[in-house]
């Protein structure tokens, strides 16, 4: 069977287009799977112990100074708990104080509105497990 040079060059040109094709999706898969893994959060135990790993091998820590590099980690962590145990409340307040004047500044339809969109805001960051955008509009 023998093919004429426009058949030839027709397929020819498929295969081309198919493979830049499947390399464009093959590339916007990549790249949305790369975003996705690099945003996941690590817990706070995982963070310190991949630390600690890198200190101790590009450090050439001591097994005693890793001790101590983990004791002044939790003891760190501690401190930065405690200091926004005590500014949440003040985060909280600015927060109420900049919704209560964005209400003023809106009509009556536009508080409705407003306020579904703040209760839609809360139930996201309820499933995000109280993570998510700080005060704001």
């Amino acid at each position: 069977m023998k093919f004429s040079r426009a058949s030839i060059l027709f397929y020819f040109a498929l295969v081309f287009v198919c493979g830049g094709v499947l390399g464009v999706f093959g590339q916007r898969l990549y790249s949305a799977s790369t975003v996705l893994s690099s945003s996941t959060r690590h817990s706070p135990e995982e963070f310190r112990k991949k630390a600690l790993t890198e200190y101790q091998s590009r450090l050439k820590l001591t097994d005693d100074q890793v001790a101590k590099m983990g004791a002044l980690m939790d003891e760190t962590r501690a401190r930065v708990g405690d200091i926004r145990k005590q500014m949440h409340p003040l985060y909280e307040k600015v927060h109420q104080e900049q919704t209560e004047k964005v209400r003023e500044i809106l009509n009556p339809t536009q508080r409705e509105e407003y306020d579904r969109m703040l209760k839609e805001r809360e139930e996201r960051q309820k499933q995000n497990g109280g993570r998510g955008p700080g005060p704001g509009i």
